[in-house]
């Protein structure tokens, strides 16, 4: 039996002042955001390699991207009732906004597999699926990082470093992917369809890389 993380969470962020200090509560919220991100991909890479089950896997999905959004209130609430904050407010929000975003993204690519009716996946859809779980695992390793304190923060960059490899990466998977609409049996429709898809799978890295454009100047703040 399966479990989202949004199941195994459930009602948790809601007692978050009793069992999180107030000065921690924002890199807990952040890290939950984080991990999030990579049960979310993880969910795609496993829609694009084993494509059954399709719309329930779906729905897997869309109840984690309900449950980012939770985070993302809980965030926005508790910046509200807290007059200093462990680092900048904006960086806080921007940083929260792109790692929704992220989630966002991938949320869209899963509804347009399902609403177009897509019978089969693309090689190049598997390849940006696995780019987007790589970026998600290097996320994830930043934000946990954010409580520490001095020149531990700088541990971030190369993360950031590789989410940025990463990006580039996807941006020419996607290009190919696209290129190859043209070039194979593809009718209108779906060269249409993909179009999509691959603009919504590669928009999730390029979100990943606005997080990490964050968590670099984070670091460079307060290292």
């Amino acid at each position: 039996m399966r479990f989202s993380l949004a199941t195994l969470f459930k009602n948790k962020l809601s007692f978050l002042p009793a069992v999180v200090p107030r000065e921690n509560s924002f890199f807990f919220l952040l890290h939950q955001s984080a991990m999030n991100i990579r049960q979310v991909a993880r969910r795609m890479e496993d829609l694009l390699n084993d494509f059954n089950n399709v719309a329930a896997k779906v729905q897997e999905i869309k109840d984690l991207e309900d449950f980012g959004d939770r985070i993302i209130h809980d965030i926005t609430r508790s910046l509200h009732r807290t007059f200093v904050t462990p680092i900048d407010r904006e960086d806080i929000l921007s940083l929260a906004g792109s790692l929704d975003d992220v989630v966002d993204a991938i949320d869209e690519a899963a509804q347009y597999i399902l609403e177009y009716q897509i019978e089969e996946p693309t090689e190049c859809s598997r390849l940006l699926a696995v780019a987007i779980v790589s970026c998600a695992d290097e996320l994830e390793k930043a934000v946990s990082l954010l409580s520490t304190r001095g020149s531990k923060l700088k541990d971030i960059l190369p993360m950031v470093v590789e989410i940025n490899r990463l990006e580039n990466e996807a941006d020419q998977i996607a290009s190919r992917g696209r290129s190859e609409l043209f070039n194979d049996d593809f009718d209108l429709k779906q060269i249409l369809k993909w179009r999509d898809i691959y603009d919504d799978l590669e928009q999730a890295t390029d979100r990943a890389e606005d997080a990490a454009d964050v968590l670099e100047g984070i670091v460079l703040k307060h290292s």
